[in-house]
């Protein structure tokens, strides 16, 4: 049995904007790409791990599509969350013995596809959602949802406008520093895609009160891939492999008398952070969802970086940039905000933060050696699901 489970290959595509093709087509290329990267071939994958948009055969074809034959498959489907659990299920089964190389995939042409993600109506789930007849008749968008967890926010702790800018700010400090991010933002019709200022931030237009559009995730084309491998496959991999440490699942809804502001990172943070023995100031690198500025805010103080509340005064003063001390350093990719935001984010947290324990990062920090990788699916502000993921440079 192995004794660990390491990340030996990671690929990111590089178009946002893929007209003509498909996300099945993304996805494939974004796979052979990361088996390319960890000097492995397609026959030596026997883990799939996919949550490709649609149902659940698209999902299984990804093995058909690849010609893979693999005997452990997970389908595992919680929004941008997925590829967190996706990680956390590999690593189980690989510890268990059940594969050596597990192939985690993602694609989606959402910008292509024009598909309004945060300004149309939520997905409705019929009568099998508990909240359906209590929510769906009023209309609330998506980013309605977060909007309401920073108005909450706001009048609980007295956050500002101004301390949310702050994670705009530092995001497109590090996205201007990422080619394939600043391609993005021109393919995708941004005006200026040069460095922000809080001013800046708190100058775009609203979207839904609080939160403004420079606050808001790009919706992009993308996909990516991470080959997950036990540690005797890892000793032959081309790229140093990238230890998973410790992970954590968790889900949370609405009850009466919940506190909206507290997500699911509550719950699954301290238990990945047990498993891999650190703590939140051991950590060099903090790939966080920012499908919103808000979710940022919200999970790092769930993560334990500074108590709930407190958040707004912790990100202040460039604090989260990678080139300052005092704190992680923030989705130095460029973050949904300003890189990629397909649909589903949470597979490029973890493909920055294995660039960074690679020392491959266009905004490096020096000498980092732990990271964190949390995903959120769902809705903030009704129910979502969080997952952690604590990866190292050493071998647990």
């Amino acid at each position: 049995m192995a004794r660990g489970a390491a990340v030996v290959g990671i690929y990111e595509h590089p178009d946002r904007l893929s007209p003509s093709a498909s996300a099945m087509q993304l996805q494939a290329i974004a796979a052979a790409a990361a088996l390319r990267d960890a000097g492995l071939k397609p026959s030596d994958v026997d883990g799939l791990f996919s949550a490709l948009d649609g149902g659940l055969t698209s999902r299984l074809a990804m093995a058909e599509y690849l010609g893979l034959a693999p005997t452990v498959v997970d389908t595992t489907m919680v929004g941008g969350a997925s590829f967190e659990f996706h990680v956390a299920h590999a690593r189980s089964a690989i510890l268990a013995g059940k594969c050596e190389v597990a192939l985690i995939t993602y694609g989606a042409t959402n910008r292509s596809a024009a598909v309004r993600i945060g300004t149309g109506a939520p997905p409705s789930y019929g009568d099998d959602n508990p909240g359906e007849n209590m929510e769906a008749p009023w209309g609330a968008t998506l980013i309605a949802n977060y909007a309401m967890v920073a108005t909450r926010h706001m009048h609980e702790y007295g956050t500002t406008p101004a301390q949310l800018a702050e994670i705009a700010v530092a995001t497109r400090h590090h996205a201007v520093r990422n080619p394939d991010a600043v391609a993005a933002m021109k393919a995708l019709g941004f005006r200026h895609t040069g460095p922000l200022t809080v001013d800046d931030v708190l100058a775009s237009p609203v979207v839904a009160d609080p939160l403004r559009k420079l606050e808001c995730c790009m919706v992009s084309d993308g996909a990516g891939a991470v080959v997950l491998a036990s540690d005797r496959v890892a000793e032959a991999t081309r790229k140093p492999p990238v230890w998973v440490l410790g992970s954590g699942e968790a889900v949370k809804y609405t009850t009466n008398g919940g506190d909206i502001c507290r997500t699911a990172a509550a719950r699954s943070g301290p238990i990945a952070f047990a498993e891999a023995g650190v703590t939140p100031a051991d950590i060099d690198v903090a790939m966080i969802y920012d499908s919103f500025t808000v979710t940022v805010l919200t999970v790092l103080e769930d993560l334990g970086f500074c108590a709930k509340g407190e958040g707004g005064a912790y990100v202040e003063g460039g604090r989260l940039r990678f080139d300052r001390p005092g704190g992680p350093a923030l989705n130095t990719d460029g973050g949904g905000l300003y890189s990629n935001h397909p649909g589903m984010r949470g597979l490029f947290l973890l493909i920055e933060a294995t660039r960074q324990m690679r020392g491959e990062s266009t905004a490096q920090v020096p000498g980092a050696r732990l990271a964190v990788a949390h995903g959120n699916g769902g809705m903030l502000g009704s129910r979502h699901a969080g997952g952690t993921v604590i990866l190292g440079s050493e071998r647990p």
